[in-house]
């Protein structure tokens, strides 16, 4: 009897132990969670105290805000273009679970934004599996991270460096000819339907089959939406597998393989002397020197591989999208295109370079994107908007930690800026005397567009860009006519993967087949 008393008194004991235990746990946890929300609400309250109020657009979702309407729309510059027209050139957006952020379209107030230094970049809703697979490279490093990953970066992308690799780019642009000349003798005419999409991928990053790994082009589902948007605001959420978050899984694990590949026979030939002293120029070889460095340029090898990745990504997605979108351009509007032919026939220029930078001007291939104050600012505005209370006012505050969005896509394309053709494929407008309205003038951006960003985050390939898109543009528009396949009045449609990119209505993903012929007028 003594002996099932004691039993029972140790089985109350051990009940009792656990539940203190427990208890104490989730008070802990309790506690924790307390003082966050307590932070968070105190940080808000500042910022709400500090920023001024401006008017916006209503919240069209109650727990997403205005959040959801952006992530679904293939084109946000419309969108925004539309809320400066109602709201000013400087207005809010209802976010989720009650945030907001700041849209600038004011130039006077980008320069400043640009020239503060003060904003520092806002991580992306999946920062953390971007952080833990892709690493710190350039494009997620902050600080004097970045500022140490970018000067040792800037030799590969100097005029020099770009001199040594425009034969690369028309290397490529000649393979390109090549097999569209054998597609065009398949076809047993003159004409054959070229899917250029395809192309123009193999041609930014000459490895076959890469592509099939980032095509996020499919419809994404509500899941897929909720998921993003949540871990907006908490992103442990970026850990969901949902699609999206397969997608960065499969582009990391096929970069990693590229990036070490290219590493391995780098330093391979380095260690066989094929290099033979000479100094390596290329992106690569200015990594790896990094390595080696002293004093404040130096790189790890783990930053030399995570900067690998997103160049490749980076420079691979975005430089795929802008030829496409060239080439489409160039077949809906036939004009241009055979001035553009004759131009380079006679051997000139400026033309090529106007219808390049036209291109980059109405197709950026980031949209837009958002960064947060660090520091609380005052920016200036070139004209005054009207806040909540009705009051007009010439400058904003904002207090650290609010989030500025920079619509680049609306700024280039703004009517406001760029005059009542802004919309409109126009290269003229690049070599007339006063083609650039003055409002366009006061954007700081490179050859005053945003395409690539500004101040000291600025895209560090830009030249690399323009340079491969001019080589691969000179090579085909000189050899083929391009038209749209069905037509002049073939309808085309953006769908949203890793980024916009432009399809014919009714195509699966992302396919933008055109009709390509033989030019035979030499």
């Amino acid at each position: 009897m003594s002996s099932i008393t004691s039993t029972m008194h140790t089985a109350t004991y051990d009940n009792l132990l656990a539940v203190y235990r427990s208890t104490s746990i989730l008070s802990i946890l309790a506690g924790i969670a307390g003082v966050l929300v307590l932070r968070s609400t105190v940080r808000a309250l500042r910022r709400k105290l500090k920023t001024t109020s401006l008017r916006g657009p209503p919240g069209t979702h109650p727990i997403f805000g205005a959040s959801k309407d952006l992530f679904e729309a293939p084109d946000t510059g419309e969108i925004f273009e539309t809320w400066a027209e109602e709201y000013g050139a400087a207005y809010e957006v209802p976010t989720s679970f009650g945030g907001k952020k700041i849209m600038l379209c004011d130039p006077r107030a980008l320069s400043h934004y640009y020239a503060a230094g003060n904003m520092d970049i806002l991580p992306c809703p999946f920062h953390l599996p971007l952080d833990t697979q892709f690493g710190r490279g350039i494009l997620w490093s902050h600080g004097e991270d970045h500022k140490r990953q970018r000067k040792s970066l800037s030799p590969a992308f100097s005029h020099a460096a770009l001199r040594k690799l425009a034969h690369v780019f028309y290397n490529c642009a000649h393979k390109t000819k090549a097999g569209w000349d054998a597609l065009i003798d398949l076809s047993g005419g003159e004409t054959a339907i070229i899917e250029i999409q395809d192309w123009m991928n193999h041609i930014s990053l000459d490895t076959i089959g890469i592509f099939s790994a980032f095509d996020t082009s499919a419809k994404q589902s509500f899941l897929d939406i909720a998921v993003v948007l949540f871990a907006d605001v908490f992103p442990v959420f970026s850990y969901i597998p949902v699609s999206c978050v397969q997608s960065l899984v499969d582009m990391q694990e096929t970069l990693s393989g590229v990036a070490k590949k290219l590493l391995e026979r780098m330093e391979k030939e380095k260690k066989e002397g094929v290099v033979d002293g000479r100094e390596d120029k290329s992106i690569i070889g200015v990594l790896i020197k990094g390595t080696e460095a002293e004093g404040g340029r130096h790189v790890t090898p783990e930053e030399v591989l995570s900067s690998m990745k997103e160049l490749l990504l980076a420079g691979y997605i975005t430089t795929s999208n802008s030829l496409t979108w060239a080439l489409v351009e160039l077949a809906r509007n036939p004009d241009n295109q055979s001035k553009l032919r004759d131009e380079l026939l006679a051997l000139t220029l400026p033309y090529l370079d106007a219808v390049v930078h036209e291109s980059l001007r109405i197709h950026p291939p980031l949209t837009d994107f958002v960064r947060v104050a660090t520091e609380d600012d005052v920016i200036p505005l070139s004209e005054p908007v009207i806040t909540k209370s009705g009051q007009a006012i010439n400058s904003i505050s904002v207090a650290r930690g609010t989030k500025i969005g920079l619509p680049l896509a609306c700024i280039n394309r703004s009517t406001a800026i760029w005059g009542p053709d802004a919309k409109v494929f126009r290269p003229e407008r690049w070599l007339e005397k006063d083609g650039i309205p003055k409002k366009a003038q006061d954007v700081q951006g490179y050859r005053h567009l945003l395409t690539f960003a500004d101040g000291p985050r600025n895209c560090l390939g830009k030249g690399f860009a323009v340079s491969e898109i001019k080589a691969v543009l000179s090579v085909l528009v000189k050899n083929f006519v391009f038209e749209m396949r069905d037509g002049p009045n073939t309808q085309i449609e953006l769908c949203r993967g890793i980024l916009p990119r432009p399809r014919i209505v009714g195509e699966e993903g992302s396919a933008m087949p055109l009709r390509v012929t033989r030019y035979e007028g030499f």
